[in-house]
Formats: structure tokens, C-alpha cells, sequence
């Protein structure tokens, strides 16, 4: 039988407890044939707290966990198993109409899945800086200079910043950590 992804909503905060509690009752239920993926798609962000680089993961879609399930000759889910996933704690109800959620395109499927392993080959920053803000530089031989962004790259997490040295406007390239928003 073919194979569809479906988002299920649920109440913001409580998208990893879902999804556990979502695998534990395919198990329970004997759903394991119906019921082959749960999935929260992250990010690794880094941040710096307490001059320390801190790494945290970050949701692309808050209040959304994806569950991949077989899908019936009538277009969605079995009964049983749309009435496990919609029953489940914290779960507020499939993203579609009423007993007919929709699934994802194969499409949106492969730009999840490509976001998802991009995001894992590189963890971004938290914040984000924009042409003409002020920062203090907190790392590298500019430490406690104060410029303003000149420039953002947001490919390499990189900022051009002005800097007045001795006098005179020069610029430095710095990584989106060594500075912070003043």
C-alpha cells in the first residue's frame, strides 16, 4: 500500500511529548504496519550564553508534528489509525477537512526532508543582524569594540562591521558569535 505524509496540529510546546506519546501507542495498538513515522522537523541553533557557544534545537514548524501512514483506497488513513493519532493527548486534529486530512506533496515532502539535512550539516545562529545596527564585537582582537553592520552574510553567518580604529572607519569581518546586539 502506498504511503503518505500527514501533519497532525497539536498544542504548541508539547510537540515532542506528542510524538512520543504518539509512538507508544502505535505500539500499543499494534499500528506498526499502518503508522510508520513520526517526525518533528529541527534545526540546530547556536547562540552564546555566558561567553560560552551553546547549541539548542529549534522547531521549523511549532505546533506541527508530521506522521507518515498508509494510505487506503479511499484516499487517507485507516479509521483505526486516524482515530489514534486524533486521539492522542495534545493532539488537536489533522490539517486537512474534518475526517479527510490531506497529505503532503511529494514535494513538500523532499523540501522538508532537504531542509532538515541541511540544517544538520550546519547549525545557524539564533540571531539575526541587520544593515546600519550597532553591535559590540565579545570575541577575537576586537573584543569590547563597538562598530555598526555594514553588511550580512547570512550564507557563511557573517558580518562586515565598521569599526572606528585609531581614528578611522575600517572594516572587519566577524562571525555572526563574536558579536552581540547592544
Amino acid at each position: 500500500m502506498p504511503k503518505s505524509w500527514y501533519i497532525i496540529h497539536t498544542y504548541s510546546g508539547f510537540e515532542r511529548k506528542v510524538a512520543e506519546s504518539l509512538r507508544s501507542r502505535v505500539k500499543a495498538f499494534n499500528l506498526d504496519d499502518e503508522i510508520h513515522n513520526v517526525l518533528i522537523p529541527t534545526e540546530e541553533v547556536v547562540e552564546v550564553r555566558g561567553g560560552k557557544r551553546v547549541t539548542s534545537q529549534k522547531m521549523f514548524y511549532p505546533g506541527y508534528v508530521l506522521v507518515e501512514m498508509e494510505t487506503t483506497e479511499k484516499g487517507g488513513p485507516s479509521d483505526r489509525a486516524w482515530h489514534v493519532v486524533k486521539n492522542t493527548p495534545r493532539v488537536t486534529g489533522f490539517v486537512g477537512s474534518g475526517q479527510n486530512p490531506t497529505p503532503l506533496s511529494e514535494e513538500e515532502v523532499q523540501q522538508i526532508v532537504y531542509r532538515v539535512a541541511t540544517a544538520a550539516d550546519r547549525p545557524k545562529p539564533k540571531l539575526s543582524f541587520d544593515k546600519g545596527e550597532t553591535v559590540k564585537i565579545i570575541d577575537g582582537p576586537f573584543a569590547s569594540f563597538t562598530g555598526i553592520v555594514d553588511d550580512v552574510n547570512t550564507d557563511r553567518n557573517t558580518l562586515k562591521v565598521m569599526v572606528t580604529i585609531f581614528g578611522r572607519s575600517t572594516p572587519v569581518e566577524l562571525d555572526f558569535l563574536q558579536v552581540e546586539k547592544t
